[in-house]
């Protein structure tokens, strides 16, 4: 494959290039009352309006119910596999990312203690809830068949087999709650709230005859879907992770739970085959991840990640989260601390083996991700094939942008038009006999070409 002419990208002490993107103006009122909720997001076929944009004092509430509190990680007892287990190579040392003191929800490792095992066999308890005023439409094993078995599939190829997620439904009818659905005042709330703890409490009574809760890992409730209020206006679903104050069944915290209401339907067509993404992006959050997503939208890192954006098409998660969640061996992630230049050998990240990742350190908190993206596994949507720079900073919170991707074409408008992509990065990637440059940081990295089995060869120079 030849090169294509250089393109280059430089940033003036190191900042973030604005990439012509113009933030959205609010839709919808009201503010959240805490907890992983997102704003309503409806779409048009060539832009995607944004999420209901809250104020930055109502995003930080919005962490809380995703805590980073210590807690058992699961339902079942305590472990050490997935992201808190995992053993890093001593070379891979000085790019460790560390997270800040009191961050929500921190990109940087390990995981604290507190979240759903990530790796190996999970069992996730999987409850279809209705309520008097909202009753479920159709049989709860079709709200079930909306999600599954696709969820499972996705993180099959997303982890190369490495998350065996199992979705188990020991009760298969509606449980029915004992009040309406109204009384529970239940607003994207947290589990601090009276109304949600409520709720908690009588999920856990209704099927505790029938479930013994020591069994899972983490909970899924399948809310009916007419229950709330549409996902165009506000999206209700949100999930409570690494949260030890909460309700206790068979002796154990319901500590990683995730909500889901109303259908992310835009009418566009595309529901039936993406509609059910919701639940991997919420399910991350039971792993340790945080959204990526900002008041803007998704116009940190766009559709590179699930935790950024989980309407329409199909995407992946970055490998910097695979990395974290236990999914690449070390041997995949190289690290390019020391000064001088050094080549390396990146695999597409949707295929199996091979290098995934190269990390640049730019501080104890900070450091620059490099991966190749194409077309293929969870990634359905990439339209410019290439090499993808982010920057992941351990000290941001969920939710404020704690990873930031770089666009090598900023203001072009992108090269895609699938409803809910967003437009302005999908055509980040650095294409071969590109450039991408900080010099505040001394840090030059160059698209080399690309091999006989597509592998992309980079240059990363630190002067």
């Amino acid at each position: 494959m030849q090169p294509e002419p250089p393109h280059r990208i430089s940033l003036p002490h190191g900042r973030l290039p604005a990439g012509g993107h113009t933030p959205a103006r609010p839709r919808g009122g009201g503010s959240p009352q805490g907890g992983r909720g997102r704003e309503g997001r409806g779409r048009t076929r060539r832009r995607i309006r944004p999420r209901r944009v809250a104020t930055l004092a109502a995003v930080t509430a919005l962490t809380l119910a995703v805590s980073t509190s210590a807690g058992t990680g699961h339902l079942t007892a305590p472990t050490t596999a997935g992201p808190t287990g995992m053993a890093r190579s001593a070379a891979l040392a000085p790019c460790t990312v560390h997270g800040g003191r009191d961050v929500q929800m921190t990109e940087g490792l390990p995981t604290p203690h507190g979240y759903a095992r990530s790796t190996g066999t999970v069992h996730a308890l999987t409850l279809m809830v209705d309520f008097s005023d909202a009753p479920g439409q159709g049989s709860a094993m079709d709200r079930f068949h909306e999600f599954f078995p696709r969820t499972q599939e996705w993180f099959r190829t997303a982890s190369y087999g490495r998350l065996d997620y199992r979705p188990e439904t020991p009760i298969t009818a509606w449980l029915r709650m004992p009040k309406p659905f109204k009384e529970y005042g239940i607003e994207r709330g947290s589990p601090f709230d009276p109304g949600y703890r409520q709720l908690v409490q009588d999920i856990v009574d209704a099927a505790d005859p029938a479930v013994d809760f020591r069994s899972y890992d983490l909970l899924n409730v399948l809310i009916s879907p007419n229950a709330g209020p549409s996902a165009l206006d506000t999206v209700l679903s949100v999930t409570f992770a690494g949260n030890i104050d909460a309700p206790v069944a068979d002796g154990v915290p319901i500590a990683n739970a995730s909500f889901v209401y109303s259908r992310q339907d835009d009418g566009s067509g595309s529901y039936d085959r993406t509609g059910y993404r919701v639940l991997p992006h919420e399910n991350g959050h039971t792993f340790g991840l945080p959204d990526l997503y900002t008041q803007e939208g998704g116009s940190a890192v766009g559709h590179w990640d699930i935790m950024s954006e989980d309407w329409g098409a199909g995407n992946d998660l970055l490998a910097w989260h695979k990395w974290k969640l236990g999914w690449l061996d070390s041997s995949q992630v190289s690290c390019a601390a020391a000064r001088g230049s050094t080549e390396y050998l990146l695999t597409p990240l949707y295929k199996p083996g091979g290098g995934k990742l190269v990390l640049v350190p730019v501080d104890a908190h900070s450091s620059y991700a490099l991966e190749v993206r194409e077309q293929g596994g969870n990634d359905e949507a990439i339209c410019r094939p290439g090499l993808l720079i982010y920057k992941v900073d351990g000290t941001i919170d969920t939710g404020r942008g704690p990873v930031r991707v770089y666009d090598s074409h900023p203001g072009s408008g992108g090269c895609t038009r699938s409803p809910n992509v967003q437009a302005e990065l999908s055509d980040a990637p650095f294409s071969p006999g590109s450039t991408f440059k900080d010099p505040r940081h001394g840090v030059t990295v160059r698209v080399i070409g690309t091999d006989e089995d597509g592998a992309y060869r980079i240059r990363v120079t630190r002067s």
